[in-house]
């Protein structure tokens, strides 16, 4: 008792002194994972001195703090902008798995002269690209809605086969003819209680009233965290049902959504800040420059080779142009998750996983500078990014029990559509009006001539029947003008 006070004192300082590093990242452009990363080293055994070796421990914090990121993920992926390239992401998510096992594998046997089980090991670690890493860089680069939605939706999925392929090589699992029987099982189990976590989290939340609003939030993210366990319990992919059921309650009509998505990225955050940190705090400085040159090569390898030639396997048979193909080669980012992952054959005391952790950390920082850095240019360069495109308008619900009625909180982004709508223009389904605006800070009644504006805030009540025509309604408007229908925008 007596140190908990300095504990929890020094915890919130690195707390502190994380989320202020968010904004000196962005500023001098690096990525935030990698200022966590040093504040972990700085503390440990080249800084301060903090001791922490234990593989066991950092395996499992590591993946609780997968678990709480791919939440966040989930929830905050909006299924409109992932649909048009959600073939591709399925694909992806597998077929690069397999290619990167296979090809860095067979490279490493070949130029570092690693034993075959080991050589597949590194490729499987490496296989998977960082759901944290992709969604703070893609979502802030500018890159069209369609191509970005690829590399979100193939970070939240290739997780489940990656971490699979590891523990099944750290096992050591003979390869028979079952073993694709397995693995389908796997994955199509945990899809399956992720999307039933999904839809029942989303029915009863709907049809539950809590007492506080700040209970929603909790009650969301809990019923994510209950499809991994559920995943698991039954020997299937926690993980991906983790993200589906995120995702399909990310996309759900949830009351108070807003403040459970802002709750959501909080949580994230902290995941990942409180991950990098204990994954610098694990690593030893003194043996990275023996990991400098595995790393690099292994990184090469993944990076210029077996990325390339997933993307090019699997996008093809979907005609994805040859532009779009070099982009999906070059985002995919690598962060905690292989980190995290390369602990599992260290908590099993394999021989070499000491090396396997250490390069992944030089890969990591490595090739996260430079695929970031690049990131923005190339897209511009190949003709990808689209910084004008209309931003997704946000819809907040509250439901009126006793009335029957939402109220729905809206807001029109910059870039949005809406603005310049006059209010007679939007043509709200029967049972649906905007009943206040508030602009500026000052909120009035409006008419049928109001003429709507970036950062207007609607305050919209609609009865249930017609609240998901109001919201389809609204989204439409917001990508496509008032013409939206003429436009085939229907706003689903």
């Amino acid at each position: 008792m007596n140190d908990l006070p300095v504990v929890l004192g020094a915890g919130a300082i690195v707390l502190l002194a994380s989320v202020f590093a968010v904004r000196f990242s962005i500023r001098l452009g690096v990525p935030s994972l990698l200022i966590y990363l040093g504040i972990g080293v700085l503390l440990g055994e080249a800084g301060l001195g903090v001791q922490f070796e234990n593989a066991t421990v950092m395996q499992s914090l590591g993946i609780a703090a997968l678990v709480m990121i791919l939440v966040e993920g989930g929830l905050t992926t909006q299924w409109s902008a992932v649909r048009p390239g959600l073939g591709p992401s399925i694909v992806l998510s597998v077929v690069a798995v397999v290619v990167t096992v296979v090809v860095t594998g067979a490279a490493l046997h070949w130029l570092l002269d690693l034993e075959w089980r080991t050589a597949l090991l590194w490729g499987a670690v490496l296989s998977s690209t960082d759901a944290a890493a992709v969604f703070s860089v893609l979502r802030s680069s500018g890159i069209g809605r369609r191509l970005s939605g690829v590399v979100e939706l193939e970070s939240g999925l290739n997780d489940a086969p990656s971490y699979i392929a590891v523990v099944l090589l750290t096992a050591g699992v003979s390869v028979d003819w079952n073993l694709p029987l397995r693995l389908l099982y796997q994955l199509g189990i945990g899809a399956v209680v992720g999307l039933a976590f999904g839809v029942a989290g989303g029915w009863l939340l709907r049809r539950i009233a809590l007492p506080a609003t700040g209970l929603y939030p909790l009650a969301t993210v809990a019923m994510c965290v209950l499809a991994y366990s559920g995943a698991q319990l039954a020997n299937a992919s926690g993980l991906l049902a983790t993200f589906l059921a995120g995702l399909v309650l990310g996309n759900s009509r949830l009351p108070h959504r807003s403040n459970t998505l802002s709750f959501a990225e909080g949580l994230g955050w902290i995941a990942q800040i409180g991950v990098f940190v204990l994954l610098g705090l694990f690593s030893s400085p003194s043996r990275l420059p023996d990991a400098v040159v595995p790393g690099l090569v292994a990184g090469l390898v993944a990076v210029l080779v077996a990325r390339p030639l997933a993307v090019v396997l699997s996008t093809t048979p979907f005609r994805v142009p040859w532009r779009e193909q070099v982009f999906l080669s070059w985002a995919g980012l690598r962060g905690a998750v292989p980190i995290v992952l390369a602990t599992i054959p260290l908590a099993a005391d394999l021989p070499g996983a000491q090396l396997l952790v250490d390069a992944v950390f030089v890969i990591v920082i490595v090739y996260t500078l430079l695929q970031t850095a690049f990131m923005t240019p190339l897209a511009k360069a190949l003709g990808v990014a689209s910084l004008a495109e209309p931003r997704e308008v946000g819809i907040d619900a509250a439901p009126l029990d006793e009335l029957g009625a939402v109220l729905l909180q809206v807001r029109i982004p910059k870039g949005s559509r809406l603005h310049g709508v006059y209010l007679a223009e939007l043509r709200l389904p029967r049972g649906a009006s905007v009943s206040l605006v508030v602009r500026r800070g000052t909120g009035f009644t409006p008419e049928s001539t109001t003429r709507l504006q970036e950062d207007d805030q609607l305050l919209v009540v609609t009865t249930e029947a017609a609240r998901n025509a109001t919201e389809r309604r609204l989204r439409a408007v917001g990508r496509a003008g008032p013409i939206a229908r003429w436009r085939g925008e229907t706003g689903d």
